[in-house]
């Protein structure tokens, strides 16, 4: 039950799903396999070994084989989203994202399974026959009433949890916003008055649940399509039924007076205003209609201005996303080796989420938020999706529930290891990333598209405005608004274009540019055909004359003649020397490289400062920084040429008042491996493996970058450049749209961030 709210073309989600290797899945190999030895343990003969150890012991499966870590995504079509029957074929990419969604959140590798048939006793055997291959089965967008019968029953055949997120994600999550919504209440579950208008899987397995979590049977009413379900209809099903009370409502209307909670998983504008109103004292809404709710929380707050209310939306408070549950469920189930998932670990998952709400917010939490999630109150009963506690704290609390419920093959033995083990499983890069998008949301800013009439920039501009992340200023020609009309924009003149040689802005470009050079060798007339022919020149001007909050280019020119073009316009900050830092992203780690793109050999000075403003960069990021100056020379060994100014660099932050570890000079395999470290250089001061290498000349560190990003298979993002007095970002002139989105987005919040401290500074 989600809706990001984010809105794009239908060219731009199908370039996304084609560019490349089609789908969003691929097989990587977790071995080694470059030797024709790699191979032969791999395969033949070497895997006769696992083999007889798996026959002669099954359990033996999650030590040998990838199972222990496994779940199938499985479906049959029969309710996409809100799509509804479109068959087993058209549901692969929905499938195929929700795998991606579990590696991303919580490290489980997921393959989708699309099964083509709905009968239902079909699609049992066929799941029931996988039990091998996974070690969990999460059912999906299967149509009730089936989806019932199926999960049962293979529940019952089946060792290996099985979930269908559906019914259940959904359940967990409005239970945990239920929980908080009554303590802020002064509520107890035992005695509230819910209404539960839908009857479908998600409807029924959120009554189920509260139920289970001791809120009374006869105080839940549930409606359909025909009104109330009550003792006296002879039309119901036996999941209907199970619901049935005995009540003199007959229709919603009827039942939410005097209810103190409503529960919607229905159609958009089922509640109505009046309804609202006629509900208890501070009613409890969980308008959860996708994409659109029930109702609108402004239109219920105009009624009960004492109301607390949740959507399925990302763009109000208290949003129910099933991403919260399903990735951290299984990862717990999956670590203990749970045979199910039951209701004590589903109300452990509850539960903790309801905890992890009530604790103090992490800053770059809050900040990505726009501070409305600042603390625990009515507009924050749920977690923020991409809260970095998420694995450890709802994965812990299910692995210990399972085990304590006795469903857990393999108990925890030391929790706190587990929790730790949790920590350090996800990359905490890859949540702050996410949190950036959330941020730029929270406060727009105008961003300078320089190459406004690239197709790709065009793109990147169209996804930035529609996501709502600011304000997109296209630097082009007249013409720009008829490419966007061919890019399928409706309405090409909500887009600002500034034209470089009609603009009336292009004086003030060019006199700025020209008191900054006039006594550097170049005459007006010169600086007039440079603003007028170059887009970067104009657009730089632009930004520091405050035109706009942010700038990108790039992609049209390489990063070397883009960055000399804006540092002609733009400063350098105060005792600051530009530099370009790659981020290396992989699953569990982060590593930056720098400099990457300005300072050929730069001095002792620069590189104290580089590994400075780095670190600074790193906690940005979500990481602990550890510098290690890289050379080809560890700590003298052997001896060579040009590390002096490394080793000045270590000295003058010796003489720093610095917050983080430095090392060097060290070569980047005792720099990146701390058992080489501990091992030959006990004296180290780092203490753990490097994630910033600060590399010795532009050429190591560019090559270094660059063969990354070709031949290591990892996600290297950048380079970003830092040190210039406005947020500039230089796009690689591979860029793709979504890359420069990316860069946009970063630079808003770099632009957001200075704009905070010269706040600050002025209190």
């Amino acid at each position: 039950m989600s809706e990001s709210n984010v809105k794009y073309t239908e060219a731009e989600a199908l370039d996304f799903h084609s560019r490349g290797r089609p789908g969003k899945l691929e097989v990587i190999a977790s071995k080694p396999m470059a030797t024709q030895r790699d191979l032969s343990l791999a395969y033949s003969p070497g895997v006769a070994v696992p083999v007889r150890a798996i026959a002669d012991n099954p359990g033996c499966a999650y030590d040998y084989t990838a199972k222990g870590n496994l779940v199938a995504v499985i479906s049959n079509g029969t309710a996409i989203l809100g799509l509804g029957n479109l068959g087993a074929l058209a549901s692969k990419p929905v499938m195929e994202g929700k795998a991606v969604l579990f590696k991303r959140f919580a490290d489980v590798d997921a393959i989708d399974i699309e099964v083509a048939t709905e009968d239902c006793q079909r699609f049992i055997d066929a799941v029931e026959l996988l039990e091998p291959s996974f070690g969990g089965i999460n059912l999906e967008d299967i149509a009730a009433p089936d989806c019932f019968v199926i999960e049962q029953t293979l529940k019952e055949r089946m060792n290996i949890p099985v979930f269908h997120d559906d019914q259940h994600g959904t359940a967990i999550i409005t239970a945990a916003g239920l929980i908080n919504a009554c303590a802020l209440t002064g509520r107890e579950l035992k005695s509230i008055k819910v209404v539960v208008n839908g009857a479908g899987a998600a409807a029924i397995a959120c009554t189920e649940l509260i139920k289970a979590m001791g809120v009374r049977s006869d105080n839940v009413i549930m409606c359909d399509r025909k009104g109330v379900i009550h003792k006296g209809r002879t039309d119901l099903d036996q999941w209907k039924s199970a619901h049935s009370v005995e009540t003199d409502a007959r229709t919603l209307a009827d039942a939410c007076v005097g209810a103190d909670v409503f529960l919607g998983l229905s159609a958009a504008g089922a509640l109505k205003p009046e309804m609202v109103k006629s509900m208890g004292k501070e009613p409890i809404i969980f308008a959860m209609a996708n994409p659109d709710p029930e109702i609108w929380p402004p239109d219920a707050k105009a009624v009960r201005p004492d109301a607390i209310i949740a959507t399925g939306r990302s763009d109000f408070p208290n949003q129910v996303n099933n991403v919260l549950g399903f990735p951290f469920i299984f990862r717990g189930a999956l670590d203990v080796r749970a045979t199910a998932i039951n209701d004590a670990m589903k109300i452990a998952a509850a539960e903790a989420l309801a905890e992890l709400a009530r604790e103090p917010v992490p800053e770059e939490v809050a900040a990505a938020y726009g501070g409305r999630s600042q603390s625990f109150g009515r507009d924050y009963i749920i977690p923020a999706p991409f809260d970095p506690r998420l694995m450890e704290v709802v994965a812990s609390a299910v692995a210990e529930a399972a085990v304590e419920s006795g469903v857990a093959q393999k108990p925890i033995e030391n929790l706190e290891a587990y929790r730790q083990h949790l920590r350090g499983r996800l990359n905490p890069t890859v949540s702050v990333m996410s949190l950036a998008y959330e941020s730029a949301r929270a406060h727009p800013k105008r961003v300078l598209f320089a190459e406004g009439e690239e197709p790709n920039v065009l793109r990147a501009a169209i996804a930035f405005k529609e996501a709502g992340y600011g304000t997109p200023v296209l630097v082009g020609r007249e013409e720009v608004h008829e490419l966007l009309k061919e890019l399928g924009v409706d309405n090409p003149a909500e887009y600002e274009v500034l034209n470089s040689r009609n603009s009336p802005l292009v004086g003030r470009a060019v006199d700025h540019i020209y008191e900054k050079h006039q006594r550097h060798g170049l005459l007006r007339r010169e600086i007039e055909r440079m603003v007028n022919q170059d887009r970067n020149y104009f657009a730089a001007a632009m930004l520091a004359l405050g035109e706009a909050d942010a700038m990108i280019t790039g992609t049209t020119r390489p990063f070397s003649q883009s960055l000399k073009q804006v540092r002609m316009v733009i400063d350098d900050e105060p005792e600051a020397t530009p530099f370009g830092i790659n981020v290396v992203v992989s699953g569990s780690h982060t590593v930056l490289i720098t400099d990457t793109a300005v300072t050929e050999r730069p001095t002792a000075e620069q590189f104290a400062a580089i590994a400075l403003r780095s670190s600074a960069f790193a906690r940005r990021m979500g990481i602990e920084p550890r510098v290690a100056f890289i050379s080809y020379t560890t700590f003298g060994n052997p001896p060579g040429m040009h590390i002096e100014e490394l080793r000045g660099a270590v000295k003058l932050l010796d003489g720093f008042k610095t917050d983080f570890e430095y090392e060097g000079e060290m070569a980047p395999d005792v720099a990146l491996n701390y058992e080489m470290q501990k091992r030959y250089y006990p004296f180290s001061r780092l203490s753990g493996p490097a994630n910033i290498l600060v590399m010795p000349g532009l050429q190591s560190a560019s090559l270094s970058a660059k063969l990354l990003r070709e031949l290591g298979g990892e996600s290297v993002l950048g380079p970003y450049v830092l040190g210039l007095e406005r947020p500039v970002q230089i796009a690689p002139m591979t860029a793709t749209a979504s890359d420069l989105v990316m860069l946009a987005v970063l630079a808003a919040g770099d632009a957001h961030a200075r704009q905070q401290r010269e706040k600050a500074r002025t209190r």
